[in-house]
């Protein structure tokens, strides 16, 4: 059984093997089903029988008989008798590299869930303003098709401001403008696969579109460990891998600055296997507590490929963003870019030029830098209040922080029902990766709430867990 990155996939299970006795079983299913949803192990893959890949393990021959059984009652596995175990033809319906979350409740009182700035925060009159002015200035060939790598114009300013603000090594002619961070791993995913990549490592946590995006590219994605100082490096040579996807300046969702030894490991690893590091700079210019970690790809920009957007600044539905990659992947970008879209939209590249190079930019962000910050002590202050005792952490910069819950509050799965009938949207650091255990550990984003939002969620969260506590101790009296 070897994985695509070409390693005994059995050793992408041994995190698994390694959980708690009491939730070893569900890690080992879980890791598994993983493992064939991100085309890890590809359709077809004969796998060990269940006495040897239990003894690879170090685990006992019912958890994999037990695994191997789920897996194949839900479709992933087939097994023939006397013909061994493989993996199901219906693992082609799902979509390879993802991680499952629940939906977005519709209906929730208060909304944690990460990932979304305050959209009322846009700067409208200053926006309209710029509208005026571009519409009055631009001229008429430049309502053309555009140049497929953006508008002179915008790749000048975005070069002088991602200097500036980032640290980054820009050069406007190798600038791409983007639709986001999306387009721009996108096409960076096309260009690997059309130079015989087929796997890049992923942060494990991580965000879960990474994988979607690479999946949507013919790239299979493998889940690499991160501890407090960023990425493992060793899991990287491990499989053999020449590509990662890391968010080195604020690492999503965990909320570490990757430390300065391990972003110098990282930078040899790159050098070592002639390899890529994609950095998504997704939330680089919102610190707090501490100066602004500048980007990796400063540091070596043949070797680092450099991502970002204005959805955080200014708003996602804008669909603008930037992609600098290495000199020598810039015609192969250039030229699936052509391909994809024929380059974005003249009008609203030239406005944000212009908002960038008269200031107005900069004023935004010094402005959401005030409400986040106050948002963030807002609901540091709320935990401290309702949940004496929580470790909070990932506090010094980004729109979220992770609260682990004080034991007394597990475990999880029945404070999130709680929360939920409560109506409290919350996601938790497993659903971002493979971490599993009792303990609750919640993902709480506040950017898009206010101060009020942010205390009036929190208190309902200590109803909850106090409904939780007083069931516990019924239970325990009858």
């Amino acid at each position: 059984m070897t994985s695509a990155a070409g390693t005994p996939a059995w050793e992408l299970l041994l995190p698994a093997a390694s959980a708690p006795a009491r939730s070893r079983g569900r890690s080992l299913r879980s890791a598994l089903r993983d493992a064939v949803r991100s085309g890890q192990l590809a359709p077809g893959t004969r796998l060990p029988s269940s006495r040897s890949l239990a003894a690879d393990l170090g685990v006992s021959r019912g958890l994999v008989t037990e695994a191997y059984e789920q897996l194949t009652a839900e479709g992933y596995l087939r097994s023939d008798r006397g013909a061994g175990t493989w993996v199901g033809g219906a693992a082609r319906q799902a979509a390879p590299g993802t991680r499952d979350l629940a939906p977005r409740p519709v209906h929730a009182r208060v909304d944690f869930i990460a990932g979304t700035p305050d959209l009322s925060l846009f700067p409208r009159a200053a926006w309209a303003a710029a509208h005026r002015g571009v519409l009055a200035e631009l001229p008429h060939h430049a309502l053309g098709y555009p140049d497929p790598r953006g508008l002179p114009r915008l790749r000048t300013a975005l070069a002088g401001l991602l200097v500036r603000r980032r640290g980054v090594v820009a050069d406007p002619e190798g600038i791409v403008v983007c639709s986001g961070v999306a387009q721009a791993m996108a096409l960076v995913g096309f260009v690997l696969h059309a130079r015989g990549e087929r796997a890049v490592g992923v942060e494990d946590p991580g965000s879960p579109q990474h994988g979607e995006l690479f999946a949507s590219a013919g790239v299979a994605t493998v889940p690499v460990p991160v501890d407090d100082e960023g990425v493992d490096t060793g899991v990287l040579r491990e499989h053999g891998l020449r590509t990662v996807v890391t968010t080195p300046a604020h690492q999503f969702p965990l909320g570490i600055g990757y430390s300065a030894p391990r972003r110098a490991e990282l930078l040899d690893w790159a050098r070592s296997v002639d390899g890529l590091i994609i950095e998504d700079d997704y939330d680089g210019d919102f610190r707090y507590d501490r100066a602004p970690v500048g980007a990796l790809q400063g540091l070596d920009p043949e070797h680092v490929a450099y991502a970002g957007s204005v959805s955080k600044s200014l708003a996602p539905g804008l669909r603008l963003g930037w992609l600098l990659v290495p000199e020598s992947m810039i015609d192969e970008v250039v030229a699936r870019k052509r391909m994809m879209d024929l380059g974005n939209p003249a009008l609203d590249q030239a406005l944000l030029a212009r908002f960038v190079e008269r200031g107005d930019y900069d004023r935004q962000l010094r402005r959401c830098q005030r409400a986040y910050r106050e948002r963030r002590d807002a609901l540091v202050a709320a935990l401290d209040e309702h949940f004496p005792g929580t470790e909070v952490t990932g506090i010094a910069a980004g729109l979220h922080v992770i609260a682990a819950l004080p034991g007394r509050w597990g475990p999880q799965e029945a404070f999130l029902r709680r929360a939920a009938a409560a109506g409290v949207a919350l996601r938790t650091l497993s659903d971002y990766g493979s971490a599993t255990g009792p303990d609750v550990r919640l993902v709480l984003g506040y950017a898009h709430l206010t101060p009020a939002q942010i205390a009036e969620g929190v208190r309902l969260l200590a109803g909850a867990a106090q409904e939780l506590d007083h069931a516990r101790v019924q239970s325990t009296r009858r």
